[in-house]
């Protein structure tokens, strides 16, 4: 079984820690109403999903 010989310094745990960052999310564009959205949801403007209509968009009301 494999053991280090010697205690890792602060710097290289923290440099190599430095590297678990999370990345932003990624937005697509809507192919019906071209807002922007997270890939494989539902379009929270217009309610499209794959072409069709899943959910009832709102008509005029938006909260910012």
């Amino acid at each position: 079984m494999a053991v280090p010989k010697q205690k890792q310094s602060h710097a290289r745990t923290t440099q190599r820690r430095a590297q678990h960052k999370i990345s932003a999310p990624t937005y697509n564009e809507c192919p019906q109403c071209h807002s922007p959205r997270l890939p494989h949801r539902v379009c929270p403007v217009c309610g499209s999903y794959k072409g069709r209509e899943v959910i009832a968009a709102d008509e005029g009301e938006h909260t910012a």
